[in-house]
């Protein structure tokens, strides 16, 4: 990005604020789908700002588009046989067949 920025996408397996802190994070972009998740996450941007007030949260909406997905949804979707590609991307979806697509013979 402009002026030496650098963004970073990485799993980890920790609270949000430790791993912050390993990696000498300065921010944390978090997306919003609905109000519901701002209510969540407005709770937990409290939490981790005890934590650590010096790393700061920012909120971007998500694209319309990915709204309304959400992992329970489409786990539904995947066990009654619909269209659950629609929402995953196709590695995803293949998962999510062979986890939760509907057996044969029933």
């Amino acid at each position: 990005l402009a002026n030496g920025v650098e963004i970073e996408a990485r799993p980890f397996d920790n609270l949000l604020m430790h791993f912050a802190e390993q990696c000498k994070a300065q921010m944390i972009i978090r997306g919003l789908r609905a109000v519901s998740d701002f209510e969540y996450e407005f709770q937990m941007v409290a939490m981790n700002q005890r934590m650590n007030d010096e790393i700061e949260t920012v909120f971007l909406m998500a694209d319309p588009h990915h709204q309304a997905v959400s992992s329970r949804l489409v786990k539904e979707i995947a066990r009654l046989g619909g269209r659950a590609d629609l929402f995953v991307p196709e590695a995803v979806h293949e998962k999510l067949l062979a986890k939760y697509g509907p057996k044969k013979g029933k």
